[in-house]
């Protein structure tokens, strides 16, 4: 199990000290999550980036059998995505006839349909209808609980002990898309709140320490999900000190990352009202 989280881990490690955020990726709307081509269904969590730092611009993907199975074939050479899975494992407790359920992480590798030959694709989506921002404002506006937000500030923030966001004036941002990702930021770091989902609810003063590292994954990755399901690119800049906070985090602890997207798709989840 171990192992499958050090591959992961040295995946997304990789990429950032390649200079690459691999959460950071331009999916311009929902249907362009990725989507296995058999099951029609999105990817979740932490897969959603390993597949996206692919760098593909469809979003089907499958299993080599499931390419054979469609009538197509894998072209020769392609090297496949990692996509990883918990399967439970029934073991027998010590002088009881109970077993315990234990969870262990596996994975197996897929293909994306433009490294397929043969294949009948669905028919290429059509554009979204809606503007993106107003699809941002939507979601905006329908969190449940929102906390309060103040505008005039020539910071971005939290405050979880005033449980309020203070942001700088929408026109002081250098495009729509920036505002809406920073808003996104600090609204997931609002869903640790103890009214809210209650993660890790104290203060986390220290920038740089683990905790504060891992809370800014956790809020970068929802945010990228958040920027997904709205249709807005995401153009955020990360400083040097966060991508060396998270690389020490990711380098010390080899589950973070996962147990990061995990609480990030709960958190856009909560967002999202779903």
């Amino acid at each position: 199990m171990n192992k499958v989280y050090e591959i992961v881990t040295d995946k997304i490690i990789k990429e950032l000290e390649s200079g690459n955020i691999p959460w950071n990726k331009p999916w311009k709307s929902s249907h362009d999550r990725p989507k296995n081509l058999v099951s029609k269904k999105a990817y979740q969590g932490i897969n959603t980036i390993l597949l996206g730092m692919e760098g593909y611009k469809s979003p089907w993907w499958l299993t080599y059998k499931q390419a054979a199975k469609l009538g197509g074939n894998v072209k020769k050479g392609s090297k496949g995505a990692m996509v990883v899975f918990y399967k439970i494992y029934d073991k027998k407790k010590k002088d009881s006839d109970d077993t315990d359920r234990i969870p262990v992480l596996r994975y197996y590798k897929v293909f994306n349909s433009q490294q397929c030959e043969g294949l009948n694709l669905p028919p290429e989506p059509e554009p979204p209808t809606f503007n993106p921002i107003d699809k941002a404002e939507s979601i905006i506006a329908h969190c449940p609980d929102k906390p309060l937000v103040e505008f005039g500030f020539n910071h971005a923030c939290y405050i979880p002990s005033e449980d309020k966001i203070q942001l700088p004036e929408k026109t002081a941002f250098n495009s729509n898309d920036e505002f809406y990702s920073t808003f996104f930021h600090e609204l997931v770091h609002s869903t640790k709140h103890e009214s809210r989902l209650n993660r890790n609810h104290k203060t986390v003063s220290n920038f740089g320490s683990l905790d504060y590292s891992f809370e800014e994954l956790v809020a970068e990755i929802g945010n990228s999900f958040l920027c997904s399901e709205s249709g807005i690119e995401k153009t955020f800049k990360n400083s040097v000190a966060y991508i060396k906070g998270w690389l020490k985090v990711l380098k010390d602890d080899s589950k973070m990352v996962l147990s990061a997207a995990g609480k990030a798709e709960k958190a856009a989840n909560y967002i999202l009202n779903k």
